[in-house]
């Protein structure tokens, strides 16, 4: 690829990256955060659940301004707008000020990441080229996750403010190197009508409230009449958005784009996939700093070899994709997962770490192997005008399967272990709760098969052309 191709995907895999890693970081900082701030359990709470809200809310109308708006200009907007309210974070003196500079950093994120990655689609020819690329920006974004535990570890050992202040530093340096290497592709085309604002208002609403539900599904039962309602009023704008929709001139998305099958299983999969490693990362959180008694740093090395797909995405991944297409790579690493999963499943209070080191380095497979090609498939054979829409699907996906997993682990983790306060009462709650990820593993395989089977029954490709 010529030189500055190299640099438009530093610069998106630099963006990635910095999503990924700030939301790792603040996750190790949070304990730091409530006794400075001296903030209740439900406002702790709420700031990753502010983040989750704006993203998981906005992702589908930021993938679709990406097609209709400029991707270039939608991705620099919204990255200078993440390094703003990363700051105001980091400046915070109430839990108020945190909570409003999380959801609309979040809000950012959904509108920069789908342009970023509908930047590479349009920048990079389908086939070879876009595979490679798709897969090192696959595999930077899981490194973000994973490395940010490290990272945020040693930065809370200086400060909390630190973990929002080291975004602000990283934005600003991508951003003045994306501002001369980024180009609107020549093929983007102003959108023709007008914006479908009633689309956009109840497919946002929609997915706020199914994102809002998903996130209280932790809730004790008597919260559960209010997480009921709340599903319901979801649900309700998403069946007024498919109506909008079918009438509308201008629809803010293509509903015929739903039909193509590897975009379907694609999705899926995706939101199975983060369900499993979010909620399995959460449970060996909890296993090592509360049952064991690790420290942040000791817990983030711990968790550093799943982060082997930052080497192994871009070198060996493509490879394999190459020779044995999408769907056989994603089937495996999916398999390497499960086995990741059901391997901790025996996990006792005396394991070494050599104990659980074959599940880390299975669940870095995992990753390597899924994660990429998955973002091929969801956007390949996709019409150019709306590879945002695409992107925003996918991410949609991602982070909808990472609240989903977070929110079921802790729900039966919590039902598990009850009144019990003793550590053998808390492996066994551990114990049971890994059943979810390795349910969520289970089911993506059967989907990954499933598509297998399909392709036995249509032209040898990984890609089913989307038509209207």
């Amino acid at each position: 690829m010529p030189a500055r191709s190299w640099g438009v995907l530093a610069v998106l895999c630099g963006a990635i990256f910095l999503e990924g890693i700030d939301v790792a970081m603040l996750n190790v900082a949070l304990p730091s955060i409530r006794a400075d701030l001296g903030l209740s359990t439900g406002t702790l709470s709420g700031v990753v659940s502010a983040y989750v809200l704006g993203y998981g809310g906005f992702m589908l109308l930021g993938g679709r301004a990406a097609d209709l708006l400029g991707r270039r200009r939608m991705f620099l907007l919204w990255l200078g707008v993440f390094l703003v309210f990363s700051g105001l974070g980091g400046f915070a003196g109430e839990g108020w000020i945190l909570l409003v500079a999380r959801f609309v950093t979040g809000v950012a994120a959904a509108f920069m990441t789908p342009a970023g990655l509908s930047l590479i689609t349009t920048t990079f020819p389908e086939g070879r080229h876009r595979n490679r690329a798709l897969l090192i920006y696959a595999g930077t974004a899981a490194g973000g996750f994973a490395l940010g535990l490290v990272v945020g570890g040693l930065l809370t050992a200086f400060g909390w403010r630190w973990v929002f202040f080291a975004p602000v530093l990283m934005s600003a340096a991508i951003l003045l190197a994306a501002i001369p290497l980024l180009k609107e592709p020549a093929a983007h085309r102003p959108p023709a009508g007008g914006f479908d604002v009633a689309g956009a208002i109840s497919i946002t609403g929609a997915m706020m409230l199914i994102v809002y539900g998903v996130v209280r599904l932790e809730q004790p039962a008597d919260g559960w009449p209010l997480t009921v309602a709340v599903f319901a009023g979801g649900l309700a704008l998403l069946a007024a958005f498919v109506a909008v929709e079918r009438r509308s001139a201008n629809p803010l998305v293509r509903l015929g784009l739903l039909r193509s099958g590897p975009l379907v299983r694609a999705n899926l999969m995706a939101a199975l996939l983060t369900a499993s490693f979010f909620g399995f990362q959460f449970l060996i959180t909890l296993y090592l700093q509360e049952l064991r008694g690790w420290s942040t740093i000791q817990t983030g090395l711990a968790l550093l070899a799943a982060a082997a797909d930052v080497v192994l995405a871009p070198t060996l991944t493509p490879w394999l994709v190459n020779r044995y297409g999408n769907a056989k790579v994603v089937l495996t690493g999916l398999l390497s997962g499960l086995l990741a999963f059901a391997l901790f499943l025996g996990v006792g209070l005396d394991w070494t770490y050599a104990a659980m080191l074959p599940s880390m380095l299975l669940i870095g497979l995992m990753f390597a192997f899924v994660y990429g090609p998955l973002t091929i498939v969801a956007t390949d054979g996709i019409e150019e005008h709306e590879q945002g829409l695409a992107g925003g699907l996918i991410n949609s996906s991602f982070q909808f399967g990472a609240a989903l997993g977070l929110s079921v682990v802790t729900a039966v983790n919590v039902a598990a272990l009850g009144a019990a306060t003793t550590p053998e009462a808390g492996l066994t709650a551990l114990r049971t709760a890994l059943v979810v990820p390795v349910a969520a593993t289970l089911l993506a395989a059967v989907i990954a098969v499933a598509g297998l089977l399909a392709r036995t029954r249509t032209p040898a490709e990984d890609r089913v052309p989307v038509e209207a």
